[in-house]
Parts: structure tokens; sequence; C-alpha cells
């Protein structure tokens, strides 16, 4: 089993995505569990304020240091080991192999997801956490991208799909995929399945899906 901690200030934001489909079946049967820490419960003032402007001046506010660290801390309470990122787009490039990697190494997984200008580099420093970027673009929040880490990391989980051979890049599957009717009419233009696909001998369509 394998637990994701997310520290973000907009927890209700995955409550859709992990009460459905396979991670909610997931999450259900005890593969993964997901627990979140509120920066915004750490803070000291009435406010709960948790950024402030950048020192050397600049568009934006920083999140704070302090409020994640406590939030951090917080998750790592009797952890032996855990894995900590932040979502930056010049980070570390996310794959499938690291993914992989991740479900095997760790079982406590904290994902820390920035808003605003980003968060203060000295989070970073202390915790000693690795930047895994998601793509080279930019979104608002670090919430999407903690939300592709988790299902992407969750779905190398034994019993998490139905079967290992569910898992895309281990199962017998080509760039183009098929299902019934064999002929699919659209505007008057008929659409077949390529006749490799029907012929039932395997070689060949193994061949075709690029498998040899």
């Amino acid at each position: 089993m394998i637990t994701f901690h997310i520290i973000t200030i907009f927890p209700e934001m995955f409550d859709s995505y992990l009460n459905e489909s396979i991670l909610a079946r997931a999450i259900k049967n005890k593969k993964i569990v997901f627990k979140f820490y509120n920066p915004r419960d750490f803070t000291k003032d009435k406010h709960r304020k948790v950024d402030d402007k950048p020192y050397g001046g600049g568009p934006g506010m920083v999140m704070q240091a302090e409020p994640i660290l406590l939030a951090v801390k917080k998750a790592l309470s009797n952890k032996k080991k855990a894995k900590v990122i932040i979502f930056s787009p010049s980070g570390k490039k996310f794959t499938n192999q690291y993914a992989s990697d991740l479900s095997k190494k760790y079982k406590d997984i904290i994902l820390i997801t920035g808003r605003y200008e980003g968060i203060d580099a000295r989070v970073k420093k202390i915790l000693k956490a690795e930047d895994v970027s998601i793509g080279d673009y930019v979104l608002t929040g670090g919430e999407l991208p903690a939300m592709v880490l988790a299902d992407a990391v969750s779905r190398q989980i034994d019993g998490v799909l139905g079967s290992n051979e569910s898992i895309e890049e281990k199962r017998v599957a080509g760039k183009e995929v098929y299902t019934r009717p064999e002929v699919f009419i659209y505007k008057g233009k008929k659409y077949r399945v390529p006749k490799v696909l029907l012929s039932g001998h395997h070689k060949n369509i193994e061949k075709y899906r690029g498998n040899k």
C-alpha cells in the first residue's frame, strides 16, 4: 500500500477525481491512501495567510516556508522513509519509468503543490525535495500534477488494475486499437478494422502491433 501525502491549500480539488473509477476502487480496497495537509492549518495569524511578497521585487506572491514545512513535518511523523516531491516546470521529467520506480521504492510519497509565483526555495533545501515536471508548460498550481503523478504511480501497484496485463506499457497493444463493429459507417463512409486483426494469425498480429 502506498500513502500519498498531499500538501495543498485546495484539498477539495481532489474530491471528484479520487471518488470515481479505478482510483476510488483502489482506495476502497486499501491499495492506496490519500492524506491531505492544508498549510493554512499551520499558520500563526488569524487570517491563515500562507503567502507574502517576494524579496527583490517582482509580480505575484510567494508561498511561505514555515506553513509548508510544518505540514510536511506532520506528514513525516513516524515515517522512516518518504519521498518528497515539489512540482516545477524546470524539474526532472516525469516518466512512466519514474512512476514505476516510485511504486517500488516508497510506501509514503509527499507531494507539495505550489501556488502563486512558487514556493520559498528554502523548503526544497531543508527537505531535500526533488523537483519534478509533468511537462514543458506552466499551470496555475501543483494540484493537477499531483493527480497525474498519483494516478501514474497507483496503476503500477499490483491489484489496482484488473490484472498486470491491463497496464498499457506491458500489455499487447499497438498505437491503434479497434473494437466492434467490424465496419463502422460515418457520414456515408465505411471505416473498417484492419484485416490482419481479423485474421487470427497471431504472428502477423504481433508484427502489426509492433511487438515483433
